[in-house]
């Protein structure tokens, strides 16, 4: 998925943000669907099936109540200066923790079922909510403490200057403890697991977008109001002024821009080198949900890439660039020809999909590539839906392409649930 901009109109990440979608007819196929995370594994004892079986229960309960966090901190019915960007990061990132340790609660069983003479491994302490679930050693409060903490940090070292509060100077303080004391930096993260808040916080590495809410929450805590905008690859933040020439004024080398945002609007490279405290005016500013978007972006880029990593350069919508007949797309799919995607990865940026959904249900390039997973994933039921609801939204010319591949995708799946039913042959339609 690729980066798109910000320009003075509305601000977009990955994806175009679209208004109500026009009215059209949609496929009749269509039903509502709520996705879930669910698996299965046979016990292999009554003792271990009770263990196990609680906590695979423990780990779905989490992942559910994660998801409903979130979805209340996000809500549209909130204000969206009372969302707390770190509470609805670190909500993805516990239902994404519960996911992950689903699966290897499932592997660790299966195994123990294949190898009788295997020791049952220690179960991990058992939790009431997603509140108390570890991230890395510390709960979701844990983390938000951590933040609190570097604020006390910043204020205790004003305290010892024994200056006054100037923005520049408080900036100059936060800069100092999170770049110096705390060692915090840019970087490029290609790791998807590296991707989350409380891992940043843990590591003190991460992408832009990471960087940036910290900052964002630390200034809050400390009452001070920042600011931010996609600008081509980067998104940059600044403190929110009346007088904007105010953060382009160089002092000992450096302006208090480039200080906040760090060498990337000194780089001649980037289109963050060309602002000015006019154009500066000109850029959208990024709500909170916008942010969210961000972060919840780029983990669908990097999970996919992860899952596509063996086909790499695989692109979501290649399906789409040649429709097969139905025989054609049957013999792909379960042909030796399809990609192998590692199915955590995989379902991992579906879920991270999912919850970017909640954030725009009218886009509908987002929900084209949400389909196209569940196609990946051989959710074809869904993959018909999802994509069929896409087409009431996409320009003509993308429901032309769509449209061919929906209807011989619908046409697979009915193949499929009548093969599953006992009879031969290939179903058709006339």
């Amino acid at each position: 998925m690729s980066a798109v901009p910000c320009a003075p109109r509305a601000c977009r990440y990955d994806h175009e943000r679209l208004g109500m979608p026009r009215r059209r007819t949609l496929f009749p196929w269509i039903r509502n669907v709520t996705a879930i995370v669910s698996a299965s594994a046979s016990p292999v004892s009554p003792n271990q099936m009770t263990r196990g079986s609680t906590h695979l229960k423990m780990y779905q309960e989490v992942a559910k109540s994660a998801r409903q966090k979130f979805t209340q901190e996000i809500s549209f019915q909130s204000k969206d200066k009372d969302i707390s960007l770190a509470r609805a990061l670190l909500y993805i990132a516990a239902e994404d923790e519960a996911f992950i340790s689903f699966n290897q609660e499932v592997d660790a069983r299966s195994l123990l079922k294949e190898r009788k003479n295997v020791s049952v491994p220690p179960h991990p302490q058992e939790w009431d909510n997603v509140e108390q679930m570890p991230l890395s050693g510390k709960t979701i409060t844990g983390w938000i403490g951590e933040l609190d903490m570097i604020a006390k940090e910043v204020e205790a070292e004003l305290v010892s200057r024994e200056i006054g509060c100037h923005l520049a100077e408080v900036l100059d303080a936060i800069n100092l403890v999170l770049f110096e004391f705390k060692g915090f930096k840019r970087s490029s993260v290609t790791d998807s697991m590296c991707s989350y808040l409380h891992t940043f916080l843990s590591t003190g590495s991460g992408n832009a977008i990471l960087l940036s809410i910290v900052y964002i929450e630390v200034c809050k805590r400390l009452g001070i109001t920042i600011v931010g905008s996609r600008v081509g690859e980067d998104f940059l933040i600044w403190p929110q002024t009346g007088n904007p020439e105010e953060l382009f004024r160089v002092t000992e080398g450096h302006s208090m821009f480039a200080i906040v945002n760090g060498k990337c609007v000194e780089d001649p490279r980037s289109r963050a080198s060309d602002l000015t405290s006019g154009s500066l005016l000109g850029l959208e500013i990024a709500t909170n949900r916008d942010i969210v978007g961000i972060a919840l972006a780029n983990l669908i880029r990097l999970h996919w890439k992860c899952a596509s990593r063996l086909t790499r350069g695989l692109m979501l919508t290649s399906p789409l660039r040649h429709v097969q007949t139905t025989k054609e797309l049957v013999s792909s799919i379960h042909g030796s020809n399809v990609p192998l995607l590692r199915p955590q990865d995989l379902r991992l940026a579906i879920m991270a999909s999912e919850r970017l959904l909640i954030l725009q249900p009218h886009n509908w390039s987002l929900r084209r590539d949400h389909g196209m997973m569940l196609y990946y994933n051989r959710e074809y039921g869904k993959a018909v839906q999802e994509l069929s609801i896409c087409m009431a939204f996409a320009p003509e010319e993308e429901a032309q392409v769509l449209e061919p591949f929906v209807e011989k995708l619908h046409l697979l799946r009915l193949e499929s649930s009548w093969k599953s039913l006992g009879h031969s042959g290939q179903l058709t339609v006339t």
